[in-house]
């Protein structure tokens, strides 16, 4: 699985949850993760979840640390799966910074003493499965109670290896797991 951390802001507005963005934007052929950082401005016709649509809220943030993985299947099930994950190794990277709060995560969600800490969505395109994460540095202009990154000093650019290079490494020991074993009758 291809990693990549790009040091350059990208503003984050829904539209790069598509199949091949991580190909065209960074050349990142099959399946692959890239981290990011930028604000984020998802207006409701960009959304894929169906409950924030119907609440009609726009998903904002001045600045967050972006993921997007991108995996060549198309299995929602396993790409919701994928994406809890993903989740709980960003949760178990931040518990083991000193200053960090207790989280707690809910399904897809991280909060932190009931403020959101995260914004996250898995779906599938013609060809593939995607998974978004934001995780707020600078919650400003959150339509929630939210909590971001700085407010903890934890560097995001620590995290950002730290997840990428920790998520790589399950993508890889699934692979080698299901390579190991032999059906049963």
């Amino acid at each position: 699985m291809h990693t990549l951390i790009h040091p350059g802001p990208v503003t984050y507005t829904g539209r790069q949850l598509r199949s091949h963005w991580i190909f065209e934007t960074f050349g990142l052929q099959g399946d692959a993760i890239v981290a990011f950082r930028g604000p984020c401005r998802v207006e409701p016709t960009a959304m894929v979840d169906l409950a924030d649509v119907a609440r009609g809220e726009a998903i904002e943030a001045a600045e967050m640390l972006h993921l997007i993985a991108e995996h060549f299947d198309r299995d929602l099930h396993r790409a919701v799966l994928r994406q809890r994950l993903l989740m709980c190794i960003i949760a178990e990277r931040l518990a083991s910074r000193e200053g960090v709060p207790a989280l707690r995560r809910e399904g897809d969600d991280l909060f932190a003493a009931g403020r959101k800490l995260s914004v996250s969505i898995a779906t599938v395109s013609p060809v593939s499965a995607l998974i978004h994460v934001g995780i707020n540095i600078d919650p400003t202009g959150a339509p929630v109670p939210a909590v971001g990154l700085a407010e903890w000093d934890v560097d995001p650019d620590w995290l950002a290896r730290e997840v990428l290079e920790a998520y790589g490494a399950e993508m890889a020991g699934v692979d080698l797991a299901t390579w190991k074993v032999r059906g049963v009758p």
